[in-house]
């Protein structure tokens, strides 16, 4: 018999406490253990229990969500963190910032100035639960400072210890599975990422060089409300430009398109983005398949196409159809993924030409892109 996945659940409110109970304890292969009012009754329940997930919400009196996921951080416990966050803008805002401060994963909550259908929530938050189960331990992972590329200063970006060190080494692959693809021309790029993906696509963008020569579209699982807020922080901290994707944008050097929340975005063959509502793919919408098939059909052999991490299958189908067309392909390697799903899947395709760790994804692209320099 698998061993129930335990949860502790905090928020200030009783009523959400006892719905976020009833939902988790609903299904036979979780329970909640502990319930907190706020941050600082949770850092005292944790002194005799640590779960293996804790729902956190953000805005809580005495110590908030975000106070208390960083004091959660310090401690270093076994246990992940999914954050239970407000809709509105200001609440999209402090998800990233938890996310970036070592949250696993995020929850819309289920009330607010948007309200969601309560059967949409609680599928989506037993199903984060349930895949904490493939979550490496990421603790170990060690502090790190980044540059202040728009000043030119160094500064420190992330002050928690689920940071990914950029490490001063070649960008050489771990694995080369196809051709090596370095002297290829590569016209765009597309990637896709789910679990984790936020912290990834942050180490990733905001370490590209301001000229890459090349639009890069991405694809991060993410609800609708949250997408906006993800593009305006990566723009703030990187040296390409950043945006949330519009319908219609034409697709232009140098600037990062983030597919909106609950929309599919593809590559037309005018080079401008679509945006769709069409049924989601692996129960996701934006999904990453459609936009590598479409980036497949428009860039062919000039198209590069990169997995990173991430829970399921999404990506796999559009790896081998970026591959057909006579592209490129990396997936993440596992030693740096918070979840080996998705990579995995693309991997086991055979049509991955290069497994590369998080920290040196952004100089291959600009060795590849630019040729053998430094980035």
């Amino acid at each position: 018999m698998v061993q129930k996945v335990s949860v502790m659940v905090v928020d200030d409110s009783a009523l959400m406490r006892k719905m976020i109970s009833d939902m988790i304890n609903m299904e036979d292969d979780m329970e909640v253990i502990a319930i907190a009012r706020n941050g600082e009754d949770l850092l005292e329940k944790l002194k005799k229990q640590v779960p293996d997930v804790i729902t956190l919400d953000i805005e809580m009196p005495k110590m908030n969500g975000i106070e208390a996921l960083k004091k959660v951080m310090e401690l270093k416990i076994p246990t992940k963190v999914i954050m239970i966050s407000s809709l509105a803008q200001d609440g999209a805002e402090e998800t990233m910032e938890c996310l970036e401060n070592g949250a696993i994963d995020f929850v819309p909550k289920p009330s607010g100035s948007i309200s969601l259908n309560i059967n949409v929530v609680r599928e989506i938050l037993v199903s984060k639960i349930r895949g904490i189960r493939f979550v490496r331990n990421t603790s170990s992972i060690s502090n790190t400072k980044d540059v202040d590329i728009k000043e030119g200063k160094t500064r420190e970006i992330h002050r928690v210890s689920q940071v990914l060190k950029i490490r001063e080494r070649d960008s050489r692959p771990k694995v080369i599975r196809n051709k090596e693809i370095g002297n290829k021309k590569i016209s765009a790029i597309v990637m896709g990422a789910s679990t984790g993906g936020p912290k990834a696509l942050f180490n990733v963008i905001t370490n590209l060089p301001e000229k890459l020569g090349v639009p890069i579209l991405v694809v991060q699982h993410m609800p609708e409300g949250f997408t906006k807020a993800f593009a305006e922080r990566l723009n703030k901290f990187s040296k390409v430009k950043v945006v949330e994707a519009r319908e219609g944008m034409s697709i232009e050097k140098d600037v990062v398109y983030i597919a909106p929340g609950g929309k599919h975005m593809e590559i037309s063959r005018s080079k401008t983005i679509t945006l769709n509502l069409e049924s989601p793919m692996w129960g996701v919408r934006p999904a990453v398949d459609k936009l590598f098939i479409s980036g497949a059909k428009v860039f062919g052999e000039n198209l590069l196409g990169i997995i990173l991490t991430g829970m399921g299958r999404d990506g796999a189908d559009g790896i081998i159809e970026v591959k057909k067309a006579g592209g490129a392909t990396i997936s993440e390697d596992e030693s740096t993924c918070i979840i080996y799903g998705m990579p995995k899947a693309a991997y086991d395709t055979n049509m991955i030409d290069e497994v590369i760790p998080l920290y040196d994804i952004s100089k291959r692209i600009a060795n590849i892109v630019l040729g053998d320099v430094k980035n």
